[in-house]
């Protein structure tokens, strides 16, 4: 979900390219035809980069890997070889991508979950050799409420939010890629909502991003209420200002999630009181063959550091493998990279790579007075843990080292863990993937990815609870944090801080504002009392809204 209230008309997404006809073409045109198809992968790929380097932040990485699929030496080999037994083109393009397709859609959910992104870039090949326009958001001349099946990050990135007042899909989950650019831009929006594509081309709707509830033709009645309860929202937005608390001034701090310099500004603006979450992936695909330069990675980091002056400034190391693989980091071959190289694991097999960014680090915030907290990303033990807090002093890093709680045996074993660092971080999306054995970005198991599961919440809480023994911080940085009723939660679970996506930041600040600290508590014990995702949700707001 997205917060907020849009009404308008249903527009729907452009169709996808259609199947090319198998036609054979002469021998003698096969090498003109492979030419044809080399130069349209470069366009694609150029194109999404490009798009990337506009949006910036979260979307940036997302294209940039998008990017890269586009150009898998393996798939142009098959492409030309298709080709040189006759097929055309598209066709051949067509075909290579399905039988890439069929392979990762039968090698584990995690694998299958890249499968949408594979058909956008397949789609955006095709209709460049054929011709025909892009796959895409509709020309519109007029506001209106997008309807897709689902949204590719190259759609959703570049979205106009002066035309598309919001958007519904049917596939997706709260934690894909469409439901973080949405909360990235501000942008009201519902996912996973089976039978959405049935709402008819032109028809009325209006949607609340968050409850998750969209109304047909609504009454003037109803339009009139939800433009209230909307304009009610934004009052509570602008009269909450400041450092995050509760109504009885238990602090919360609130901080932003960021991708990289061009996030910063949303960041500052929206009052982050400093930086949860800032992942450095985006230095790194720049280039998938090589790592960056110490000093090129310095001198990106010292931009972030010199915005927050005194502020707190969290930096995840490198997060590479699963659906971020690294040609020189992460092995080719595991049969399901979710369970397997990935994060830690990676940087502890590369020790040189860690050491360049711990030292990069090092030498950013040389001189500054910001408060620099450095995490590892999937930390399973307490061995893990203190691998990571010795690299970090071998590299002479002046700073609070953390591990990020991702991994059930970390939540489990959380005090064993702080044993050997300062603070600990829940990543909850990966958290809740890792628990229920559920793809964050498979949408027929996204009940099991609601971060609202009191299962979730018990391991939330044990971590809490092991910060609070040891007198050291737990955050959350995964996108609950983004969720205002959830916040009050986590906030009763004992968590020390939430960080998210910037345009969040105001609706979380407003929530806290209203309850003291007793309330969240008590809402938080409400919800792990429960059995469901939804009763937790809905025995919380009873506790909040004194039903």
């Amino acid at each position: 979900m997205s917060h907020g209230v849009a009404i308008g008309e249903v527009r729907h997404m452009g169709t996808a390219v259609l199947e090319p006809p198998a036609k054979q073409i002469p021998a003698g045109e096969a090498e003109r035809e492979q030419a044809r198809a080399r130069r349209a992968v470069e366009a694609v790929a150029a194109d999404l980069t490009a798009r990337g380097n506009l949006a910036g932040g979260e979307a940036q990485g997302v294209l940039e890997a998008q990017a890269m699929m586009a150009q898998d030496p393996e798939l142009i080999a098959d492409v030309e070889r298709r080709i040189a037994v006759g097929s055309t083109a598209e066709r051949a393009v067509y075909d290579a991508f399905a039988s890439y397709r069929a392979l990762l859609a039968g090698a584990g959910e995690y694998l299958a979950g890249r499968v949408a992104d594979l058909d956008d870039v397949r789609n955006r090949i095709v209709a460049r050799l054929l011709g025909v326009p892009m796959p895409g958001v509709p020309d519109s001349d007029e506001p209106y409420i997008l309807i897709a099946r689902d949204l590719a990050p190259a759609d959703t990135a570049l979205l106009d939010p002066t035309l598309v007042l919001g958007f519904v899909t049917e596939e997706g989950g709260p934690t894909s890629h469409s439901a973080i650019l949405a909360r990235a831009l501000g942008v009201p929006a519902i996912v996973a909502l089976p039978g959405a594509g049935e709402l008819g081309e032109g028809t009325e709707i209006a949607i609340d991003g968050s409850s998750g509830e969209v109304f047909v033709d609504p009454s003037a009645e109803k339009r009139a209420a939800l433009e209230a309860d909307a304009a009610a929202r934004r009052a509570a937005l602008s009269a909450a200002s400041g450092p995050g608390a509760t109504s009885d001034g238990h602090t919360v701090p609130l901080l932003a999630n960021i991708g990289g310099p061009g996030d910063v500004a949303a960041a500052v603006e929206a009052g982050a009181e400093g930086v949860g979450l800032f992942r450095t992936e985006f230095l790194f695909l720049d280039d998938g063959t090589r790592a960056p330069s110490e000093e090129k990675q310095t001198a990106a980091y010292r931009q972030v550091l010199e915005a927050f002056p005194q502020g707190r400034v969290v930096v995840r190391v490198l997060d590479a493998g699963a659906d971020k693989p690294l040609d020189f980091l992460t092995p080719a071959d595991e049969p399901n990279p979710a369970l397997g190289v990935r994060g830690l694991r990676s940087l502890l097999d590369h020790p040189d790579v860690l050491r360049t960014q711990l030292t990069a680090l090092a030498r950013a915030a040389e001189g500054l007075p910001v408060h620099l907290e450095v995490m590892a990303p999937m930390v399973a033990d307490r061995a893990d843990a203190r691998a990571f807090a010795d690299a970090c002093r071998a590299a002479g890093l002046h700073a609070k080292f953390g591990a990020m709680v991702e991994i059930p045996s970390a939540a489990l074993r959380a005090r064993s863990v702080l044993q050997e660092v300062e603070f600990l971080s829940l990543g909850t999306n990966d958290l809740a993937q890792y628990t229920f054995a559920a793809d964050r970005q498979v949408g027929a198991v996204s009940r099991l990815q609601d971060p609202w599961q009191p299962a979730l919440l018990d391991l939330v809480a044990l971590a809490a609870e092991a910060g609070r023994a040891e007198g050291k911080s737990c955050g959350v940085c995964g996108e609950a944090a983004s969720d205002p009723l959830l916040a009050c939660v986590l906030t009763g679970l004992g968590v020390t801080s939430l960080s998210m996506g910037a345009a969040s930041i105001p609706y979380v600040r407003a929530a806290l504002a209203k309850y003291t600290l007793a309330q969240c508590e008590r809402a938080a014990a409400a919800a792990r009392a429960t059995e469901s995702a939804d009763e937790a949700r809905a025995a919380a707001r009873a506790v909040l809204s004194g039903e």
